[in-house]
């Protein structure tokens, strides 16, 4: 078996790569290992699903592997992945799962686990899992009669998931119209509940899922229908949710899009202004804009950059103990208010700054001029042999002294397909891509596909 965990969890084409069976022993060798360490009472598992279709199947795996395998389960439905994690911390629950592929098509499917307190699982847990489901862990020692775990259902935990965010907010909303495009997700029916109780005028659209729809074109990954909607509504605002409203990106009521570096630069200086960014310092990983930096280093405020992936940026916030942290694609993660990125708490807390300072949202995210960026997947034969080529390398040190401050050059080999990605933020989108095009030939002609 490959690796089984990728950088969110486990995902795949739901009945073709990720079928019952997988999650079925997924679930057993999760409970499993998440609780070995404490035998002293029954395990708790919390279970939450986006609206695929296939989520139903494959919710009735995991219980059934988790109830195998000792552990009571709490079903909470149909909730966003932060939901699940902040019920995870709030009833003390020894292991959450979420059944959900966040912002992929609605074929695929994923499970992302949460270990006590809501947290993501560290590599090292992930690893003793797989080695677990590979082992066949859950085929032999299942308990019997009483010692089977036992099934309940909560029907209000978005009532209590809402009541928390709004409950976090510095300030109320009254003033600002929104539209909400839910991607026909699992914020369909927490977001607009959220966005009005916290007193925003909302228009929700693509708030309608029927197990089929989800992120089909619409949500954070396609955001024309959003901009479309709030020049139609004159709103002063649109968001844009993913699947599992873990992410978070917005235009502007001219229909400009704001992405997640934009937003945490926006949350950065109210957090400062308000003393509440701890060490007057961001986490960002190395994919956000240069814009970003400078706008930081121009703020007084120190940016951290971690690998990609918001596991990593929970990771950092964790080890330091910050405040603020996220990706460019609208992950943001507020660790005062959740353990995992929020998008819904992103919108509130983004529309309470609108509301506050009494800018507009454009107006806001001016202070991150961003550069250019052109990125170029390279297939190679080798990825590691050709990021690491002499001539790639010296292509890249030649490219960095031309760009100087204005301009950057990040090399990455994939973690999963045979790629090199070649990316450059220049002042200009000629020279990104001129440069970005020498160092690509350099890295095909050293590791021919």
């Amino acid at each position: 078996m490959g690796r089984l965990f990728g950088t969110d969890g486990v995902r795949g084409l739901a009945n073709g790569d990720l079928t019952p069976e997988l999650a079925l022993s997924v679930a057993v060798a999760a409970a499993r290992v998440l609780v070995e360490s404490d035998s002293s009472h029954t395990p708790l598992a919390i279970v939450g699903r986006d609206p695929r279709a296939s989520g139903e199947m494959l919710e009735a795996a995991v219980v059934a592997g988790l109830t195998s395998a000792g552990a009571n389960v709490v079903r909470v439905g149909v909730l966003p992945t932060p939901a699940v994690a902040y019920l995870v911390s709030q009833t003390n629950a020894d292991l959450g799962v979420m059944l959900s592929a966040s912002h992929n098509p609605m074929p695929d499917n994923g499970i992302k686990l949460f270990a006590a307190g809501g947290t993501k699982l560290p590599d090292e847990l992930e690893e003793r899992i797989e080695r677990a489901v590979e082992d066949g862990h859950g085929t032999i020692g299942r308990p019997t009669g009483a010692g089977i775990g036992r099934v309940n259902d909560l029907l209000d935990g978005a009532e209590h998931y809402i009541k928390h965010l709004v409950s976090a907010l510095p300030n109320r909303l009254e003033g600002i119209k929104v539209v909400v495009d839910c991607a026909n997700g699992a914020a369909s029916e927490v977001a607009p509940v959220a966005y009005e109780e916290a007193g925003a005028e909302v228009i929700a659209i693509h708030a309608d899922p029927d197990g089929y729809n989800i992120n089909d074109e619409c949500g954070s990954t396609h955001l024309d229908k959003v901009r479309e909607a709030v020049l139609a509504a004159g709103a002063d605002l649109g968001l844009a949710h993913d699947g599992d409203a873990d992410r978070c990106l917005a235009v502007t009521a001219s229909g400009e899009v704001v992405d997640g570096d934009q937003i945490m630069a926006i949350l950065a200086l109210a957090m400062r202004d308000a003393g509440t960014l701890t060490d007057n310092t961001l986490v960002a990983t190395v994919m956000s804009n240069l814009g970003l930096r400078i706008a930081m280093k121009q703020s007084g405020i120190k940016l951290i950059e971690t690998k990609v992936g918001d596991r990593y940026v929970l990771e950092a916030l964790d080890a330091d103990g910050l405040a603020l942290g996220g990706e460019q694609s609208g992950h943001i993660v507020m660790p005062a208010f959740a353990t995992t990125g929020d998008g819904v708490l992103t919108g509130l807390h983004l529309m309470a700054q609108i509301a506050a300072s009494g800018k507009s949202l454009a107006d806001l995210a001016a202070v991150v001029h961003k550069l250019p960026q052109v990125l170029i997947n390279v297939r190679v034969g080798n990825r590691e042999a050709g990021a690491a080529a002499p001539a790639v390398q010296a292509a890249v040190a030649l490219a960095e002294n031309e760009l100087g401050e204005t301009g950057r050059v990040l090399l990455r080999p994939s973690g999963t397909e045979p790629l090199v990605r070649v990316m450059v933020e220049a002042e200009t989108e000629e020279q990104a891509r001129e440069v970005a095009e020498r160092i690509a030939d350099e890295v095909r002609a050293a590791s021919p596909a």
